[in-house]
């Protein structure tokens, strides 16, 4: 690895830890987009920054640009459902354009190793299973800086045309330019990952090429859905490769450390969360585990919540997110480790489709 100058730093905090990182880590491609700054890693990627003590820091993350974010997407949620409805696409499996509340069942009401799993953690730092479908809506933009898919033929909704709001002619100028550098940070980080572990630099961003790299905001109505533990989405963990979370303006968030604790996440302004998704954990044969995390409704969501009233804007909680795709399997030293053989090569888009149809998004 390349020399480090002083200003190269690693800030540890309890739990999770905030990390410098900038385009000048010697990327290339969506690694040496504009990325921005601080990034607060979950210590499920442990794995990755152990090796990976310090990283060149050239902060970029702009605070505007997520709370323009932000009020777009309040005000867009805010809109008459008919408005929403016609922005919705079941036909393509919900990939573009809007999902409403009630549709996505999370995956912990299904599959059996989840309920175990949650079954099995200490009363404090249990998930609250919810009974029924997510009371969230969400919004899937394929960002513009994506590179579209050669050929999708098998699995059509990952080429899709995207939707854009009817009353918003500024849409996709305000997606694409948070989302992208959300994309840029998750490109820096994916080739420093590679780097640590000893792949080729572009061992993930190569993989990330023509790759449905979608910005998901997702907004509740606090004005519906108040009552203290209401979930909002349930216990799960991410179907993509790296997910990144944008600073919401609503408490809520919980996600569990690798050592089984489960604590609130608060965002610092100017930072953005990084976890690991499934394509993560298949790639590294399960070295690195995906991250679960779920949203609820708080004493402190409320609070938030009124005080948005009282300013007179939406009382939507609003989040964003940004995921990308791979190919998979696992790669160099990972593909030789005990336990690879649980994570077969598999395309990108079977394994898209299967979870998907898993949260009741897909008919298979």
């Amino acid at each position: 690895m390349a020399s480090r100058s002083p200003q190269q730093q690693l800030v540890k905090a309890a739990g999770p830890q905030v990390v410098t990182v900038s385009a000048t880590s010697g990327g290339s491609g969506a690694a040496a987009a504009a990325a921005p700054g601080p990034v607060l890693l979950q210590r499920s990627q442990h794995h990755v920054l152990h090796i990976l003590p310090r990283c060149g820091a050239d902060p970029r993350v702009d605070t505007r640009d997520n709370e323009g974010f932000l009020d777009l997407m309040e005000r867009y949620f805010a809109q008459p459902l008919e408005e929403k409805m016609a922005d919705v696409r079941p036909e393509l499996a919900y990939q573009v354009g809007a999902t409403p509340e009630g549709v996505e069942k999370p995956r912990c009401l299904r599959d059996a190793k989840l309920r175990e799993l949650a079954a099995g953690m200490p009363p404090e730092h249990a998930p609250t299973i919810p009974t029924g479908a997510d009371v969230k809506w969400r919004f899937f933009w394929r960002l513009e800086a994506a590179d579209r898919p050669c050929s999708t033929q098998q699995f059509p909704e990952l080429n899709a045309e995207p939707v854009v709001p009817a009353a918003f002619p500024e849409w996709s100028t305000v997606l694409d330019g948070w989302g992208g550098k959300m994309l840029g940070a998750v490109g820096t980080v994916a080739e420093m990952a590679a780097r640590g572990f000893g792949l080729e630099p572009d061992a993930f961003t190569s993989r990330m090429a023509h790759a449905p790299h979608l910005l998901a905001p997702t907004g509740s109505d606090l004005s519906q859905h108040s009552a203290l533990g209401t979930v909002f989405a349930g216990f799960h963990y991410d179907l993509n490769f790296l997910t990144i979370h944008g600073r919401s303006r609503y408490p809520g968030l919980y996600a569990w450390l690798a050592d089984g604790r489960r604590i609130p996440v608060r965002i610092p302004e100017g930072c953005l969360l990084l976890q690991a998704g499934k394509q993560m954990e298949w790639l590294t044969g399960g070295a690195v585990k995906a991250g679960f995390h779920e949203v609820i409704c708080t004493e402190e969501t409320l609070v938030a919540a009124q005080r948005a009233a009282a300013e007179g804007r939406p009382t939507w909680r609003v989040s964003s997110t940004i995921a990308s795709d791979v190919v998979l399997q696992p790669l160099g030293r990972f593909a030789g480790a005990p336990g690879a053989a649980a994570y077969p090569a598999t395309p990108a888009g079977r394994q898209v489709a299967d979870e998907l149809a898993m949260i009741n998004l897909r008919a298979d």
